[in-house]
């Protein structure tokens, strides 16, 4: 086994899920660890044997198929599908002639005529085996923009300046600030609601006074005026499942 590699685990009956393997020089003890798409890794101390990491996973395969049972179902970007852009649910369409009105791209958004029951409809041009990375291009780049523009906004009110602003596809943290004042998203985010997005943003410009956990960082959150815990608990209930769409 190499210092990282990857094996095969059979867990139930007809189910085999591959397990990623990783040596750390900072790991104490052997960690199996199970993320909100499925992912699943085996972080091992430095000198630890092959045979020894192989009866690990054998001994928790049962506990990692309780587990597995839980994560939700992935969700492929396919026309017809829906997602929850902006909170709201978003039915995807392919339009495969393109854009009549072509200023607006080769993705665009079409809310419902009125008095007709459909709800709002994400519409993506171009063929069919694009349409799942022109959606996700421009989610990610929506994301971009609408979280650099809050994190401006809540620095701003806090008499500070935001440095650089990134979206990824993190798994662990939906946001973080780094000692520059950096910040950083999952850009996951723009299918949650607004005040979801701003409780997170606000919490991260916060970190750019107060680079912990403290009473006078959750002061300063509050301070910036957003709804904190009832943010924190949609995220707690919903934050995984938006880890299974695309």
């Amino acid at each position: 086994m190499s210092a990282a590699g990857a094996m095969q685990l059979s867990v139930g009956r007809d189910r085999t899920v591959s397990v990623t393997i990783r040596r750390s020089a900072r790991a104490q003890r052997l960690i199996l660890r199970l993320d909100q798409t499925g992912t699943v890794t085996l972080v091992l101390p430095l000198g630890v044997r092959d045979a020894e990491a192989q009866s690990f996973l054998k001994a928790h395969a049962g506990w990692l198929e309780s587990r597995l049972e839980k994560v939700p179902e992935r969700l492929a970007f396919a026309a017809d599908a829906a997602i929850p852009y902006r909170g709201v649910e978003h039915r995807i369409r392919h339009r495969p002639t393109g854009n009549p009105a072509q200023r607006r791209g080769v993705v665009w958004l079409e809310q419902p005529q009125e008095g007709l029951a459909e709800g709002p409809e994400l519409h993506i041009a171009g063929p069919a085996e694009h349409l799942p990375r022109r959606l996700t291009d421009w989610l990610k780049a929506e994301a971009r923009r609408d979280l650099a523009t809050r994190s401006r906004h809540y620095a701003a009110q806090l008499g500070r300046q935001v440095g650089r602003v990134t979206v990824r596809d993190t798994r662990s943290r939906w946001g973080s600030c780094s000692s520059k004042g950096d910040l950083s998203f999952c850009w996951r985010l723009i299918l949650a609601p607004d005040f979801v997005i701003d409780y997170v943003v606000a919490h991260e410009a916060a970190h750019l006074v107060e680079m912990n956990h403290s009473i006078r960082f959750w002061r300063l959150v509050d301070q910036l005026g957003v709804d904190r815990q009832r943010a924190q608990r949609w995220l707690k209930a919903n934050g995984p499942r938006l880890h299974r769409y695309g």
